[in-house]
């Protein structure tokens, strides 16, 4: 019988999808194990008690502008523009980090992080990192956390290997100290190309703490094995998803649940963020466009985006972002496909939502979606960027006769339920005791 453990989480916020959804879904399900688990946050949403904001603290002579970064990211939810001036406002708080973002270095300016190794409670076992960019952590900090627990980097995108970007798609400049950027535009930009001193940087900050290295999916592990990410260890642990809620059920009556039509074909897709280099919503539309005027018949289900009942011409209905885990659930499991696309992804949590839904998927093949799609079975890979592959790759299972189909819903449903976030937590778990021992 084991000790159980204090474990305190890091991350970005306490609300959202990706890294937050999965750092929040951990934090839960360490607690319910009966586990001290806290999670410290840049951005605090909820009030959960045992999650903690770090601190916004200004240089003496940045106060008022302090005072109007605070404003405006009280309002970051219900007003457009808010998170990009507050984040102006925290720049022109602290003169040195102002500095640092206008020679295009990484900005890790934050002195509220000083005060970590305070809020840390004593005799903490595991301090668990997830996402480390976001404008609100001192990365210099991390040495210092090292001494007093082992500290895991969860990796959940590339940043860490990179002078700046959170996915270097097909260049290789990471791999010897990055410089020349081709995309100081993608997120996070930085005004100038100051990547080789950020990559210098990080390299010897990562070799001073001592960090034990995990990722969700195999591709991002070895490139993390590749980078000058000095890692004691590395570990593959996929992440997980609410197999209770996420499960197969029945198409018809979600549909009528839904309001959605009963006697059609759905076709199913998350918008991606209109800026985003990662996700390619342009190709997304593209082939979504393209499948239609194939099949003038399907009706298109976007979540994420309010759409009108005919958007450029296809019968489509949108549905703004959804946080609630059941109804998400009923909405894939109305859908005869779902759609992902995307131009780098470390692991694709929709995509197992899907397939433990029972709906089948189709997805561009990169980074580690195709380790959670079996091609010809759960789904569909197509080459990343061609909206006509995505287009034949949908109709193709669309136009299934019943029998496969079911087969291949039944693989899906079987495939999606191996990620589940019982077996995630226990994972972490088993790892953080062995690390402890050690």
């Amino acid at each position: 019988m084991h000790d159980k453990l204090k474990i305190l989480q890091i991350n970005t916020a306490d609300r959202g999808g990706g890294a937050e959804g999965s750092a929040w879904n951990l934090f839960s399900r360490f607690r319910s194990l009966g586990h001290d688990s806290k999670l410290i946050v840049g951005r605090k949403y909820s009030k959960d008690a045992d999650v903690v904001e770090i601190p916004r603290k200004a240089h003496w002579t940045g106060l008022p502008w302090q005072w109007f970064a605070d404003g405006a990211r009280s309002h970051e939810g219900s007003l457009p523009g808010m998170r990009k001036l507050a984040r102006c406002f925290d720049r022109l708080a602290n003169p040195s980090r102002l500095i640092d973002w206008w020679n295009g270095r990484d900005e890790w300016t934050f002195p509220g992080c000083a005060q970590l190794p305070q809020l840390i409670a004593p005799k903490t076992d595991i301090i668990h990192c997830h996402n480390l960019h976001g404008w609100y952590f001192d990365l210099r900090i991390l040495p210092e956390l090292a001494k007093i627990a082992p500290i895991v980097l969860n990796l959940r995108d590339t940043w860490a290997l990179t002078g700046h970007c959170a996915y270097f798609i097909d260049c290789d400049h990471w791999k010897n100290g990055c410089g020349n950027c081709p995309r100081l535009n993608v997120y996070p930009a930085v005004r100038k190309d100051n990547t080789n001193w950020n990559w210098q940087q990080k390299a010897k900050i990562f070799k001073a703490s001592k960090l034990h290295v995990t990722a969700p999916s195999q591709w991002l592990l070895d490139r993390a094995k590749e980078s000058m990410l000095d890692a004691v260890e590395y570990k593959l642990i996929p992440n997980g998803i609410d197999t209770t809620v996420f499960t197969p059920g029945d198409s018809a009556a979600a549909r009528q649940d839904l309001g959605l039509p009963l006697d059609a074909k759905i076709v199913m897709f998350a918008a991606a963020a209109k800026s985003s280099y990662f996700k390619d919503p342009d190709t997304l539309w593209a082939g979504v466009k393209r499948l239609a005027a194939l099949d003038p018949n399907l009706f298109f289900l976007c979540v994420g985006m309010e759409l009108t009942s005919e958007t450029d011409g296809i019968r489509a209905m949108g549905i703004p972002y959804v946080s609630d885990a059941r109804k998400m659930a009923q909405l894939y499991r109305s859908a005869n496909v779902f759609l992902h696309m995307a131009k780098a992804e470390a692991f694709g949590k929709t995509v197992t939502e899907a397939m433990a839904c029972g709906t089948p998927v189709v997805a561009s093949a990169t980074g580690g979606l195709v380790e959670q799609i079996i091609d010809g079975q759960t789904g569909f890979l197509f080459p990343s960027g061609d909206s006509e592959a995505l287009a034949q790759s949908a109709l193709k299972i669309l136009k299934l006769p019943s029998e496969a189909y079911s087969a291949m819903k039944s693989a899906a449903a079987t495939r999606g339920s191996l990620f589940s976030l019982t077996r995630q937590a226990d994972a972490f778990i088993e790892w953080y005791y062995s690390m402890i021992n050690d």
